[in-house]
């Protein structure tokens, strides 16, 4: 199977962003991979046309609900009631995250990483507010917090804190971490 070509990242609901796929071939399949906050699924399809089983997860179930004929499991949940949500109550092979943050779940998602797994994410970082929205920083990562997240329990193979420039600018912070 081959994977789509890459794109800018911060287009949510098109296609894959390109620093997930950057990454996805390196999770072997058929191991379990969660989309959290998974939007319209973008990267649930990527990760099942590679041979995943794949769990997408979002507040709101009805942008996936066209996944369930490819195979790919869906879960309503609300990620910030503030009890652990279910899905992370199991371990994966990935567990994917973009444009979304709620920085109490951060050990939850670290702890979830399975053995050998991967931690691919990406979000906005701080500086956005000068380009957009989102320009709240409890929306926006601070220098290093993705770093800090994984200290002394998963590998870092890439991190970034950069400015891009298309499709709009935006700052962003992405890591891709590695379980032991």
């Amino acid at each position: 199977m081959t994977t789509p070509p890459p794109t800018d990242p911060l287009k949510p609901g098109m296609d894959p962003s390109a620093w997930i796929i950057r990454f996805a071939h390196l999770v072997p399949p058929p191991g379990p991979v969660l989309d959290l906050a998974a939007g319209a699924g973008r990267h649930s399809r990527l990760f099942r046309s590679l041979g995943h089983d794949v769990l997408a997860v979002d507040r709101d179930p009805a942008p996936l609900a066209a996944l369930t004929t490819d195979g790919i499991g869906i879960l309503a949940e609300d990620l910030e009631t503030g009890a652990r949500p279910a899905c992370l109550e199991r371990r994966f092979a990935a567990i994917v995250v973009t444009n979304y943050l709620h920085r109490p779940l951060l050990p939850a998602i670290v702890a979830a990483v399975a053995p050998g797994g991967w931690l691919l994410y990406e979000t906005f970082a701080r500086g956005n507010e000068r380009f957009g929205k989102p320009s709240n920083p409890d929306f926006l990562l601070a220098p290093g917090e993705l770093l800090d997240a994984v200290r002394n329990r998963l590998r870092v193979v890439a991190y970034e804190d950069i400015e891009v420039g298309s499709p709009r600018p935006a700052m962003v912070q992405r890591i891709a971490a590695r379980a032991a």
